[in-house]
C-alpha cells in the first residue's frame, strides 16, 4: 500500500515548537523508506503517527485509500506490522504463542494460526519444531528479533514500521539480519517505514531515505542520489566525509565489472559489493581482481584505478 502524508503536524503540549512540522511525504507500495536525522528530528514520531500511537495534531496520513486519523486505533494497529529495538516479546509466552499474538485477536481459527506461525518461524530462519514451544529467555538477542518480526508478518500486514529493529543486535550479526530481513521484505512487497540513526544501515536497507532536521524534511531521494548530491552543509555532515566510499557497497560487484583481461591468481565473487572489493584490493596490495560468477565463470575485473574514477562522478557503474 502506499502510504502519505499530507501536513502533518505534532504538537506536544508545554512544547512550543512541533516535533514534526507540516510535513508531506509519499511512499509507494512495496518501497522501504527509512527515516533518519539526529535526536529530536521528529524521525520516530513521524512513524509513530502512522499507526496511531501517536496522535497528530493536524494534517492527513493515507494509507492505500485510507485516512488513518479517522480509523480506530485499535483496530488499524492489527494490520500495521510493527518492530521495535527492544523487540517486546511476552516473557511468559512460547514463542508459538507470541507469533500467534495478532492472528488471534482477529479472530484466526486454531489449525490457520499453527500453520502461519511453523510459516513465520521457517521465513525468519528458525526451525519451527525446535522454536515454538521454546520461551524468548531461551533465545539469543538475534533470533528474538527474528521473532520479532515473524510476529509482525504473521497477520499479513501490508505496511510494516520498524523502529531501530537491529539497534539491540550484536553487530557481528546485525548485518547478517538486515539482509536477511530485507530481502523478506521485497519477496512479500511490503511497504516499510525503518526509523535507524545509523546511516550505512539507512543506505543499506532503504529505497528511499528522508532525512529530517527540526522536524522537517531536508532530503528525500534515493542511497545514491543522497550521497552523490546531499541538498546542503547539513546532509553532507550527517550522510559523512566519506560518502564516496558508501556509495560504492550499493554496487555489486557483478554490476561493475570493467573491459580488460581477468587477473590471474586473484579472484572474488560477484556478490561482494566493490566497497568490498577494494577493501579487498588494498589487503592484498592489489591493482585488480577477477570477479566471478556463481557458476565459476570470471565475469571480467575490477580495478583500482576504475573505482576511483567512477567513485568520483555522479554516476557510479
Amino acid at each position: 500500500m502506499t502510504i502519505r502524508l499530507e501536513k502533518v503536524t505534532k504538537l506536544f503540549a508545554g512544547v512550543a515548537k512541533p516535533a514534526v512540522d507540516a510535513l508531506d511525504l509519499t511512499i509507494e507500495k512495496g518501497q522501504v523508506c527509512v527515516l533518519i536525522g539526529p535526536s529530536g528530528c521528529g524521525k520516530t514520531t513521524t512513524m509513530r503517527m502512522v499507526n496511531r500511537l501517536i496522535e497528530p495534531t493536524s494534517g492527513r496520513i493515507i494509507v492505500g485509500d485510507r485516512d488513518v486519523t479517522k480509523a480506530d486505533p485499535v483496530e488499524l494497529r492489527r494490520h500495521i506490522g510493527y518492530v521495535i529495538q527492544q523487540i517486546g516479546l511476552f516473557p511468559h509466552m512460547t514463542i508459538a504463542q507470541n507469533v500467534a499474538t495478532v492472528p488471534k485477536l482477529l479472530g484466526w481459527e486454531a489449525s490457520r494460526i499453527k500453520a502461519r506461525s511453523e510459516e513465520m518461524l521457517d521465513l525468519v530462519g528458525l526451525d519451527p519444531k525446535l522454536y515454538l514451544s521454546r520461551y524468548p529467555r531461551h533465545l539469543s538477542g538475534g533470533q528474538r528479533q527474528r521473532v520479532g518480526v515473524a510476529r509482525a508478518l504473521a497477520a499479513d500486514p501490508p505496511v510494516m514500521l520498524m523502529d531501530e529493529p537491529f539497534g539491540a543486535v550484536d553487530p557481528i550479526v546485525r548485518g547478517r539480519l538486515q539482509e536477511e530481513f530485507l530481502a523478506i521484505l521485497k519477496r512479500l512487497k511490503k511497504t516499510v517505514i525503518l526509523v535507524t540513526h545509523d546511516i550505512d544501515e539507512a543506505i543499506r536497507m532503504g529505497d528511499v531515505v528522508a532525512i529530517m532536521q527540526d522536524g522537517k524534511l531536508v532530503q528525500y531521494d534515493t542511497p545514491d542520489r543522497l550521497l552523490a548530491a546531499p541538498a546542503n552543509d547539513f546532509v553532507a555532515d550527517f550522510v559523512g566525509a566519506d560518502r564516496a566510499l558508501r556509495r560504492l557497497s550499493l554496487v555489486r560487484a557483478a554490476d561493475a565489472v570493467e573491459p580488460g583481461a581477468a587477473v590471474d591468481g586473484f579472484t572474488l565473487p560477484g556478490s561482494l559489493s566493490v566497497r568490498e572489493v577494494l577493501s579487498a584490493l588494498l589487503a592484498e596490495g592489489r591493482d585488480a581482481a577477477t570477479i566471478m560468477a556463481e557458476d565459476g565463470t570470471a565475469l571480467g575485473q575490477i580495478t583500482l584505478a576504475g573505482i576511483r574514477t567512477r567513485s568520483a562522478g555522479t554516476t557510479l557503474f
